[in-house]
């Protein structure tokens, strides 16, 4: 939902091509309730033979709006004005907004008045660039994603559960390695002790939507793995986890030495 009647000038659309006659192509906009003409010279570049050639009925299409004339109730289109990159872009960004519409469903009822809809998107819209970033990120941070935003507590439990329930993060995975080494006498339970610490305790704890493991490669050597949602915070939970190594260690006497790359055995 664009809040707008009518497109704009320029603006890249999606709709389904509802009829095709001799003179061009009709475009059913479902976004915005209207019906858009393609004329045969802005189907394709070059001479056209037969329109059908280029376009069937009920094909999705991204179209360039050339013109807007409310009083004729006349959408211009244009097909040959869309270049690849930017027909992929436009309609990824139109699946997006149509799982999110879905979600606000599922969220608030399929029945929600849309006064009501249209307020809760408003708020989410002045935090997030879209509905659908606003529940992504509710997926991954949970009630904090929603903090800033002027909803109710109960908006903002809904969204987060929906959230959780049906949006699929992308995550990404980083490695580390960290070489621990104590030589005191209780040398096995200080390094157990700073592995603990690694994968975080209850005053340092791993944020909710980090995923971090900790596994023995070969002594002195020890793996870290983090998932999150971002590269950067989880190149900053790998370094967290690794500082919580050394930190700990080195209060017992040993040492800690972190390192990216695993390091080649030694002849």
């Amino acid at each position: 939902m664009t809040g707008r009647e009518w497109p704009e000038k320029g603006e890249l659309v999606v709709g389904k091509v509802d009829e095709i006659a001799d003179f061009g192509v009709f475009v059913d906009l479902e976004e915005y309730e209207k019906r858009g003409l393609v004329h045969i010279s802005e189907v394709a570049s070059g001479w056209i033979k037969n329109v059908r050639d280029h376009v069937s009925v009920g094909r999705t299409v991204v179209a360039k709006v050339l013109d807007v004339d409310t009083s004729a109730q006349q959408v211009d289109l244009s097909l040959k004005d869309v270049n690849e990159h930017q027909r992929k872009e436009t309609i990824q960004e139109w699946k997006n907004s149509q799982k999110a519409q879905k979600w606000m469903e599922l969220a608030f009822g399929e029945d929600i008045e849309a006064e009501r809809y249209d307020a809760i998107a408003d708020d989410l819209l002045v935090e997030y660039d879209s509905l659908y970033d606003a529940f992504e990120t509710a997926a991954v941070r949970g009630m904090e994603a929603l903090e800033d935003c002027d909803l109710e507590d109960d908006d903002r439990q809904a969204i987060v559960q929906t959230a959780r329930e049906n949006v699929s993060v992308p995550y990404v995975n980083v490695t580390g390695y960290v070489d621990i080494r104590s030589a005191g006498p209780a040398g096995v339970d200080d390094v157990k002790e700073a592995l603990r610490a690694t994968e975080g305790t209850d005053n340092d704890a791993v944020p909710e939507e980090v995923e971090l493991s900790v596994s023995y490669v070969g002594a002195p050597e020890y793996r870290i793995e983090v998932q999150a949602p971002d590269y950067k915070t989880a190149e900053a939970e790998l370094e967290a986890a690794a500082a919580r190594a050394k930190t700990s260690i080195e209060e017992l006497g040993g040492t800690a030495e972190y390192h990216r790359e695993r390091r080649e055995e030694e002849d």
